[in-house]
């Protein structure tokens, strides 16, 4: 093979590795999710909505990707807005769903106050794996208004950012933790609260 022919086909190739960010919410349909999408979650104005302001959410819910992912670049937008009791939400990933039950189990890009830009682990280990200090979170959260959430998941390393402000660069060291998993989009249960998500793309990363 010619030499300028060789270098054109690795170039291709290399970028050939990487996907192109693609939407997985078509802005119209719960196509591609799974949930509870009779009581729960609803779409409005192309949003992924869930939660009243004036009711309290009885309880979790999760609304689910059907396809798995491993490496990836997930963005998307989200607002939370809130009167009473712990306003929170979160997108799962590298995640699943616990038989039987309306909980999820595995890493949550945390959101909501005192936990915007936070990695928690939902239902497996139950705490905060890294959060941002509060010159960060200052910089980074909009309270009230429309977020841009960032997470990128690489092999072992985790990385969020919170309107291009990174607030979380962890590397997982506990080889037993699975790398693969399904995407959530969360309510918390015990507030009257209301979420808001849109915008929401993946690029899928090559195996590290």
């Amino acid at each position: 093979m010619h030499a300028r022919t060789l270098i054109a086909a690795i170039a291709l190739a290399a970028t050939a590795a990487y996907a192109e960010p693609v939407p997985i919410f078509d802005g119209k349909t719960f196509a591609g999710w799974e949930g509870d999408t009779e009581k729960t979650w609803r779409i409005e104005n192309g949003e992924i909505v869930a939660g009243d302001v004036t009711k309290q959410q009885p309880r979790n819910e999760f609304l689910a990707t059907v396809k798995r992912y491993e490496n990836f670049e997930l963005r998307l937008k989200i607002k939370l807005t809130g009167t009473e009791g712990f306003v929170n939400a979160g997108v799962q990933f590298r995640t699943e769903r616990i038989p039987n039950h309306h909980e999820v189990s595995g890493f949550q890009a945390d959101f909501g106050h005192g936990y915007d830009g936070a990695l928690y682990d939902e239902s497996r280990r139950k705490k905060i794996l890294a959060q941002p200090d509060k010159e960060t979170l200052a910089k980074a959260s909009k309270p009230g208004d429309w977020n841009d959430y960032r997470i990128r998941v690489e092999g072992d390393r985790i990385q969020l950012w919170l309107n291009g402000v990174q607030t979380v660069d962890y590397t997982e060291s506990d080889p037993k933790i699975a790398k693969t998993g399904i995407l959530a989009l969360q309510i918390h249960g015990g507030a009257k609260s209301e979420v808001r998500y849109k915008d929401i793309t993946i690029e899928e990363l090559p195996a590290k």
